[in-house]
């Protein structure tokens, strides 16, 4: 397979079939935690503060903290408020974050979430000397904390080479959030077999709102809650998937949170909700339209 664009074949979903979640739900909601590894001595993912005259300047001690303090204290607001609502959660994680930042890592497990591998640290798939032999080390790295390897994927910043969905799927991956195309799963194909697209977003994000777009504290909540109002509305007809990405550095700051917790107030508020993690999804689709637990 040469091109991406073959490994996703074009589905109208007006052509879809009409497909039912658990307790005839309209949406499935799933949250995705984004835990990263930054490091110090290189340059930043992504930058809250433009650099002294232009200059980079390195350590980057400004924007690398800007980011720690998500791992000291706005994971553990976002830890709190979805526990305390009883709700599940998906963490894509940096495999090394285990090693780093143990205490995360062991809350996140504690709490019984899923763990989706992220890349071992913060780096692009392009930019990997070997993409395969870090995707075997996160898988192993995540089922040796956790007791089981990682169903799901989502690469650093959505990043593919050609050859990415066919090394993940070598090493056992099933689903990938790296393709955001539809509001339901739906098949990819690898060399090593099919591999599902688990709907993701690039505008219930977090970064889009608040480190791209520079909107508002406000603003991911009337995202969130417009985004809910729609698909919940379309699910009368056929299911739906709705994805919330967070970063603690973003969403976990005290401007913030408040508006975040509002937002999940409001879905809360709506019977026919289905909330699960992105393992979950994939096996009700890949139950729901083949009788198998997955592909």
């Amino acid at each position: 397979m040469k091109r991406l664009s073959e490994r996703a074949p074009y589905e109208a979903f007006v052509d879809r079939p009409r497909l039912h979640l658990p307790d005839d739900a309209r949406v499935a909601v799933w949250f995705i935690v984004n835990i990263e590894e930054w490091a110090i001595e290189r340059p930043m993912p992504r930058t809250v503060l433009t650099p002294p005259m232009g200059n980079p300047l390195m350590p980057d001690v400004p924007n690398w903290s800007w980011h720690e303090y998500g791992m000291r204290v706005g994971f553990w607001r976002i830890l709190d408020a979805i526990r305390k609502r009883g709700l599940p959660a998906t963490m894509a994680i940096n495999g090394n974050v285990i090693n780093s930042y143990p205490r995360i890592a062991e809350a996140a497990r504690d709490a019984g979430w899923e763990f989706m591998g992220h890349g071992f640290v913060q780096r692009p798939m392009h930019q990997l000397d070997d993409q395969q032999a870090a995707i075997r080390e996160t898988v192993r790295t995540i089922a040796d904390f956790t007791g089981k390897p990682p169903v799901g994927w989502e690469s650093p910043g959505l990043t593919e080479t050609e050859s990415t969905l066919d090394f993940l799927r070598a090493e056992g991956i099933e689903y990938v959030a790296n393709w955001p195309i539809d509001d339901l799963p739906s098949v990819l194909k690898t060399r090593h077999g099919d591999m599902l697209q688990v709907p993701y977003t690039v505008e219930t994000n977090d970064i889009v709102v608040h480190a791209v777009q520079h909107l508002p504290s406000d603003a991911f909540k009337h995202r969130i809650i417009d985004q809910f109002d729609q698909l919940y509305q379309d699910g009368e007809t056929n299911a739906r998937v709705m994805a919330i990405s967070l970063h603690p550095y973003l969403t976990g700051v005290p401007h913030r949170f408040g508006h975040f917790e509002a937002a999940l107030d409001h879905i809360l508020a709506h019977d026919q909700v289905a909330w699960m993690t992105g393992e979950q999804i994939a096996a009700w689709y890949w139950h729901a339209t083949t009788g198998d637990a997955r592909g």
